[in-house]
């Protein structure tokens, strides 16, 4: 587990560097309003960034779990990981927002505090929830 939490570290410090990177453009060329700041450009920045890191996930961190890789288990994972990711990306904003509240610094420093808070839960989900090893059923 330990070998996995140290790609998955790597791999999300990728997907940090993505979500801010599309956070940061989205940020300060297309949103203006406080709304399309500091909820809409970090949903759509969180999104793109999601789909990396399960990439990464699917074919790097977690490849030993999955027996089969074809294109309906990715799909299939893919949603349960947008799930699961959707609750991570709670903790995030709602961080994101205490710590903009609480200190009222920018949202590129909001949102990467968050992120390391939200990586513990998204750890987990993914370890238990997502990647699981399933046990093999016996084909007769």
């Amino acid at each position: 587990m330990s070998d996995r939490f140290a790609k998955f570290v790597i791999s999300r410090l990728l997907g940090t560097l993505v979500d801010t990177l599309v956070l940061w453009i989205i940020s300060r060329y297309i949103f203006f309003s406080y709304v399309g700041q500091y909820v809409v450009a970090p949903a759509i920045s969180f999104e793109v960034a999601m789909f990396h890191n399960y990439v990464l996930s699917y074919f790097y961190i977690w490849n030993k779990n999955i027996p089969l890789k074809i294109p309906r288990d990715f799909f299939t994972r893919l949603i349960t990981y947008n799930i699961s990711s959707l609750l991570g990306f709670f903790v995030k904003m709602g961080f994101l927002i205490l710590i903009e509240r609480l200190f009222g610094w920018d949202v590129l420093i909001c949102n990467i505090l968050a992120l390391l808070v939200s990586g513990f839960v998204n750890f987990f989900l993914a370890e238990r929830v997502v990647f699981r090893k399933r046990s093999k059923v016996p084909v007769d």
